[in-house]
């Protein structure tokens, strides 16, 4: 048999070999994920007794195949426990790859002891994944960097910049600044700013308690500027909302923000609501909890289906890093 010839077969039995279920937390995005591949979702079934306890089974066979195990861990913990049912379902139904794809990686920010007596919660979830079957992680936009590193497998951190920058780079914006929200953030600030070739802001903030920003200021040109600021995630919006604040009484022409992970819990809806940004740009790591006039989503699915079907096939990903 020719080369080509055996290439071509290994390559369609590895297509064919590819099977994607997905959590019930983020039913919709693996939908889109797996249509972008050109595949129908696997056939799951989600359990949950009377008394909240969760029982996940595969309809159908997944001997020898490669598993793709989609479901984001954002709160409750449900969201996380259900991750790792599916994966010791796989490894027990005798899964080839069990790739657990976590478009949000919950507990991240637990990625350190910064005080006496804390969990780092952020290494103990990359030990669970890997104890309960995962061969391999693919995530999106960690908190940190180094939390690859709490792992013992492969992992495939994906940059949610590589649809951001061209949605940026669409508005045509004058006097665009890019802004980090924190000091933390500079990093993330930098490469948008480079890339975009535009004026850079760095927020300081101090707080007294979790998710309560007391004071915050700005070091960087911002009046008369169009400012753009990057996270990797929204929580309460207590920061987002200040520093846009902050900025437009400082002269800034308009704020806009983009966030990877809208995690949005508390008041946040009504934070956004009342806050100078002028929209909110999100992906859909987390479903949204309700509509919003400020917030537009844009999909990650595209870019996960082309992850998966390279990851499948042994090529590399990097042509779809920016950042």
């Amino acid at each position: 048999m020719p080369k080509n010839t055996i290439f071509a077969s290994l390559k369609h039995n590895m297509e064919t070999d590819v099977r994607i279920f997905s959590g019930s937390a983020t039913n919709t995005l693996a939908e889109q994920i797996a249509k972008s591949y050109g595949k129908d979702l696997g056939k799951m079934s989600h359990y949950r007794f009377s008394d909240g306890e969760i029982q996940v089974s595969y309809d159908e066979s997944i001997r020898g195949q490669s598993v793709f195990a989609i479901q984001s861990t954002m709160p409750p913990a449900d969201n996380l426990m259900e991750l790792l049912l599916m994966l010791d379902a796989a490894k027990r139904a005798s899964a080839k790859e069990i790739i657990a794809v976590l478009p949000y990686f919950g507990y991240a920010r637990q990625d350190r002891k910064d005080q006496p007596r804390v969990a780092i919660g952020a290494k103990l979830v990359a030990d669970m994944l890997a104890l309960a079957g995962a061969t391999r992680v693919m995530t999106m936009d960690l908190h940190a960097d180094q939390i690859q590193g709490f792992f013992d497998i492969p992992v495939d951190h994906l940059y949610a910049s590589s649809i951001f920058l061209p949605y940026i780079q669409g508005l045509n914006l004058p006097n665009l600044t890019i802004a980090a929200p924190d000091m933390g953030g500079s990093k993330r600030a930098n490469a948008y700013a480079k890339h975009l070739k535009s004026e850079i802001v760095i927020c300081y903030k101090q707080r007294t308690k979790a998710n309560v920003v007391d004071h915050m200021t700005a070091i960087g040109d911002i009046e008369g500027r169009n400012i753009v600021l990057v996270d990797d995630l929204v929580d309460t919006g207590g920061t987002l909302c200040k520093a846009a604040d902050m900025m437009m009484e400082r002269g800034a022409l308009s704020v806009r923000a983009v966030c990877t992970h809208a995690i949005l819990s508390g008041k946040a809806y009504e934070n956004i609501a009342n806050s100078k940004l002028t929209e909110l740009i999100v992906t859909d790591t987390v479903p949204l909890k309700q509509e919003s006039p400020k917030i537009k989503v844009i999909s990650v699915a595209e870019l996960f289906a082309k992850v998966i079907h390279s990851v499948q096939n042994y090529e590399s990903i990097s042509s779809n890093f920016i950042m």
